[in-house]
C-alpha cells in the first residue's frame, strides 16, 4: 500500500522530475506567447526579464531595441489520455449502467493549453494492459510529460499503473487531500519521459491538475512562478473540511479580493466552471466560520 503522502511533499517529488526544456531562437512573431529564455539588455539597462510570458508588449519592445529573434523555451509536448473500460466517447450512447462518458481527458488538454503548452489528446480509450502499453509507447515520441487518467470510481487505476510500471520507474501515494485518493509518478521510456496520473472524477483531477501538474507544465517552461497566486480573503458563510486531509473548496473571489464565498453544491461537476478561486483548508482546520481570514488560490487574475 502506498504511503499517505502531503500535498507540499507529492509537488516537490513532481517538480524533481521536470527541467526546463532547452532554449532556442525564435523569430520575433513566432516567439509571442512562448517564455524568454534570457535577460534581454539594451547596453547595459535590462529590458526583458527571463521567465516572463512574451505578449504584444514585450514584442513591440523587442523590435524597438532591434531584436528581429528572442530567446525562448519551447512549449512542452503533453499528451492526455484515459484509460478503463466503462469510458465512453462523447457522442456515442451508454450501453451499460457502469459506463461514464470519458470527460477527463477533455478537460485537461484544454487546461494544458491554457498553461501554454501543446496538448494532445489521445482519441483512443484503451480497456486492457496490452492496448494501454501500446498507446503510451506510440505516443512517447512526441511527449514531454505524459497524463493519464482513469475511471469516475477509480477501478482502472491499478490497470495505469501496473502498465506504467513496466514502462519505467513509478511510485503510487495516497494524498492527504480530501476525496483524491491514489496518483503514481515518475519516468517512463529511453528519454525518461515524466508521466503523472490523474484521479478519475473530473472534479478531483482538476484541482489535482491545478495543484501538480500546472507547476510542471511551469517549470517545463522556465517561468519565473510556477504556482497560482493566492490573497487572504474574508469567508462569507462557514465551512467544514475532513480532519487530517487537505480540502481545496470551489468559490467565488470578490471583485475586490477581500471577502470569498463557498459555492453550494460541491459534488456537481459545475462548481469546476463557476469558481473564480479555490479555498485553501489546511489539514489541521475541521470548521472555520463567517469572517474567518482563509488562502484563496486565484483562479482568474482580473480580480487583483
Amino acid at each position: 500500500m502506498s504511503e499517505h503522502t502531503r500535498v507540499d511533499e507529492f509537488l516537490t517529488s513532481l517538480i524533481a522530475i521536470c527541467t526546463p526544456l532547452d532554449p532556442f531562437e525564435m523569430p520575433l512573431l513566432d516567439a509571442h506567447g512562448a517564455t524568454l529564455a534570457e535577460d534581454i539588455y539594451a547596453g547595459d539597462r535590462l529590458v526583458l526579464k527571463a521567465g516572463a510570458r512574451i505578449r504584444s508588449t514585450q514584442i513591440g519592445l523587442a523590435a524597438s531595441i532591434g531584436r528581429d529573434h528572442l530567446p525562448t523555451r519551447p512549449h512542452p509536448r503533453v499528451v492526455v489520455l484515459s484509460a478503463g473500460p466503462d469510458l465512453v466517447e462523447p457522442g456515442q450512447p451508454l450501453k451499460n449502467s457502469s459506463d461514464e462518458y470519458e470527460t477527463n481527458s477533455w478537460l485537461l488538454t484544454t487546461a494544458v493549453r491554457e498553461v501554454g503548452a501543446v496538448a494532445y489528446r489521445v482519441h483512443s480509450i484503451p480497456d486492457n494492459e496490452e492496448q494501454l502499453q501500446k498507446v503510451i509507447e506510440d505516443q512517447l515520441v512526441r511527449a514531454d510529460l505524459i497524463i493519464i487518467s482513469g475511471e469516475r470510481h477509480d477501478d482502472s487505476f491499478d490497470l495505469i499503473t501496473r502498465t506504467l510500471s513496466g514502462l519505467g520507474e513509478i511510485t503510487t501515494v495516497d494524498l492527504a487531500i480530501e476525496a483524491s485518493g491514489r496518483h503514481s509518478f515518475g519516468t517512463i521510456g529511453p528519454d525518461k519521459t515524466p508521466v503523472v496520473t490523474l484521479p478519475g472524477d473530473p472534479i478531483a483531477s482538476y484541482i489535482s491538475f491545478e495543484l501538480f501538474v500546472r507547476p510542471m507544465i511551469r517549470t517545463m517552461l522556465g517561468a519565473a512562478t510556477i504556482h497560482r497566486p493566492s490573497v487572504k480573503a474574508a469567508l462569507e458563510k462557514p465551512i467544514e473540511s475532513a480532519s487530517g486531509m487537505r480540502s481545496y473548496i470551489r468559490a467565488i473571489l470578490a471583485e475586490d479580493g477581500k471577502s470569498v464565498m463557498p459555492l453550494a453544491n460541491q459534488d456537481e461537476q459545475s462548481t469546476l466552471s463557476d469558481a473564480n478561486a479555490f479555498i485553501a483548508v489546511s489539514e489541521g482546520e475541521t470548521s472555520l466560520k463567517t469572517g474567518d481570514l482563509v488562502t484563496v488560490v486565484v483562479l482568474e487574475r482580473r480580480y487583483i
